[in-house]
């Protein structure tokens, strides 16, 4: 019941945010494909190096992007098994919600980093944090996970807009 109504609060809040970030200007797909194309390579670029950020605090990997140029856009959390309520899970988003939408319409790939930390993420403070500011990354979000170890990141989105390979 607990997790059911979590899940729920978590739904409405999603939804919320997408509502939110939807008054953006309209973006075109080529827009879409220009901004795809400045932000995967630098995210190519972190790839190959991945596993160096390994048991090192997420401040380490967000340094990185940093000197990439490549700042996410949003975020999410998410568990590690589907049907746990324990968070382990911090999903990057590196297009705003005008983007994701034209990305979806037109069945683009969008660029995604899942890291997964060795420790839970705290449920409450985490989700205060998501519904004041609505999902979008902020310092503040990036300070909040700067101290956690990581335990896998994953790229996902990177093979090109129009692929259907889902894969690094």
């Amino acid at each position: 019941m607990k997790k059911t109504i979590i899940k729920i609060i978590l739904k409405v809040t999603f939804v919320t945010n997408i509502l939110f970030l939807l008054n953006c200007k309209a973006q075109t797909a080529t827009d879409y494909i220009n901004h795809y194309n400045d932000v995967v390579p630098k995210l190519n670029g972190i790839i190959p190096n991945k596993i160096q950020f390994y048991n090192q605090n997420f401040s380490s990997l967000q340094n990185e992007m940093l000197n990439k140029n490549v700042q996410p856009n949003g975020w999410i959390y998410d568990t590690k098994i589907s049907s746990s309520n324990k968070y382990y899970v911090l999903k990057l988003f590196f297009v705003d919600m005008a983007m994701l939408r034209v990305s979806s319409k037109n069945s683009f790939q969008y660029p995604l980093v899942i890291i997964t930390f060795e420790n839970e993420i705290p449920f409450p403070q985490v989700q205060s944090l998501m519904e004041q500011y609505h999902a979008v990354w902020d310092p503040n979000v990036a300070q909040f996970f700067s101290n956690m170890k990581i335990e896998k990141i994953e790229f996902t989105g990177v093979k090109g807009y129009d692929s259907e390979d889902y894969s690094e």
